[in-house]
C-alpha cells in the first residue's frame, strides 16, 4: 500500500461551518415545499453533514428536517475489491421516502460510483419525488454522468491526490486535507 503525505489543509473548522451555513441557505432557496424536504446522509461522513444541515435549517426556519442514514456497501460495483466480507451497517430511514424531495449527502464527489450505489440503495426504500446531491467537495474526475446540485467547494486534483474530510463525529478532528500518494 502506498504511503500518503499531507500537501495542504483546504478547510478549517470555521471554513467547514461557514460552507455548511451557505449550503443550508442554498437548499432553502431552491426548495419549494419544506414539508417534503428530507436529508439522507451516505454512511460515514455524509451522515454528520446531513445532521448538521438539518440543525442549521431548524435554527434558521424553526422546522425539523427528517434525516436518514444510507448504507451503500452492498450496492457498490467494486464490492469484490473491498474485502472478503464487506462491513454492512444499517440503513436507518425513519420516514417514507416516497414523494419526498430528498437531498442525498456525501463528503466528496469523485468518480460518481458511490452516488450511483446510493441511488440504488435509496430507490430500494421507495420512490422520492426528486433526488438532489449535496457534497462538501467536488474534485472532478467523473466516470459516470453524475453531478451535484449543491457544492461546498470545487477542488481540482490529480489522480495521485486524495481529499480527506475529517469530522469530529467520525474522526475526532475537524478539517479537510489534500494528501498525495507517494510511491
Amino acid at each position: 500500500m502506498a504511503a500518503i503525505r499531507e500537501k495542504a489543509q483546504l478547510m478549517s473548522v470555521s471554513e467547514i461551518d461557514r460552507t455548511l451555513v451557505r449550503l443550508a441557505h442554498e437548499v432553502l432557496e431552491k426548495t419549494e415545499d419544506l414539508d417534503k424536504l428530507a436529508f439522507i446522509g451516505i454512511r460515514r461522513r455524509g451522515v454528520p453533514m446531513a445532521r448538521r444541515l438539518a440543525a442549521k435549517i431548524e435554527a434558521i426556519e424553526g422546522r425539523k428536517i427528517p434525516v436518514g442514514i444510507l448504507d451503500i456497501n452492498l450496492y457498490r460495483d467494486d464490492l469484490s475489491t473491498v474485502g472478503q466480507q464487506p462491513v454492512v451497517n444499517n440503513t436507518d430511514i425513519q420516514f417514507p421516502v416516497t414523494g419526498m424531495d430528498v437531498v442525498l449527502m456525501d463528503d466528496v464527489l469523485y468518480t460518481g460510483r458511490t452516488i450511483r450505489a446510493a441511488l440504488d440503495a435509496l430507490f430500494d426504500q421507495g420512490r422520492p419525488a426528486r433526488v438532489q446531491l449535496l457534497v462538501l467537495i467536488d474534485r472532478g474526475h467523473r466516470e459516470l454522468p453524475i453531478e451535484a446540485r449543491y457544492i461546498g467547494r470545487m477542488v481540482q486534483t490529480s489522480s495521485k491526490e486524495i481529499i480527506e474530510v475529517k469530522f469530529n463525529e467520525v474522526d475526532g478532528v475537524e478539517k479537510v486535507l489534500l494528501v498525495e500518494r507517494v510511491d
